[in-house]
């Protein structure tokens, strides 16, 4: 899945498998503009199959329909939502174009990182602080941090089905969709569910 959204000064694309044998992934990816930019999130619902993919279409429904970009207000609105399932780890981002700003937040073991548009440089520009917990279970402290990002930037969001080495080495030129693919290909780990979410930042708005 492909899509530029210059208004909202974003490109993103998805990527996902299914654990081998299985014909339904509990992992979700989410890319919603809005008026000042998008928000970004990345589900693994807890386990694989059905009882996973309901959690984690539970948990990306509360980030569609919730029209804040306060990432503590989505992460404790999808906890509720989620008790009773069980459970989703959740990474949230929200991309400000007007502010070229990166804000995150991530509960459990969905890995986040933001790689230089720069093809030359070394390594990431940020990796995300995950907290421990599961949200529909029980949920750490919840605080955001914030990055500056440039065009050209990437950010990276991968479920604990690809390898946490993804971010390493891996050429960030062509489209969105690409680089997804191209972490799939060669980082996911076929005993569970993978998805990638790659978005690039293309500049504030004028």
């Amino acid at each position: 899945m492909l899509e530029r959204v210059p208004s909202s000064g974003i490109e993103w694309g998805i990527a996902g498998r299914c654990r081998r044998g299985e014909s339904l992934s509990g992992d979700l990816g989410v890319v919603a503009p809005r008026s000042e930019g998008a928000l970004v999130a990345a589900i693994d619902g807890v386990g694989h199959g059905s009882e996973a993919a309901v959690a984690a279409r539970r948990a990306a429904t509360v980030v569609r329909e919730t029209g804040s970009q306060d990432l503590v207000l989505i992460t404790k609105r999808c906890h509720d939502a989620l008790r009773g399932t069980r459970g989703a780890a959740i990474s949230l981002a929200f991309i400000s174009a007007r502010r070229s700003m990166l804000t995150w937040l991530g509960v459990g073991s969905v890995e986040g990182r933001v790689l230089s548009g720069d093809l030359s440089a070394l390594r990431p520009k940020g990796s995300l602080a995950l907290g421990n917990g599961v949200p529909g279970h029980e949920l750490p402290g919840l605080t955001a941090t914030t990055l500056e990002i440039r065009p050209g930037d990437l950010l990276l969001l991968a479920t604990d089905g690809i390898g946490a080495g993804f971010g390493d080495s891996l050429d960030v030129s062509g489209s969105t969709e690409a680089i997804s693919e191209r972490v799939i290909a060669g980082h996911w780990r076929p005993t569970d569910d993978g998805l990638v979410v790659a978005v690039r930042f293309l500049g504030g708005r004028r």
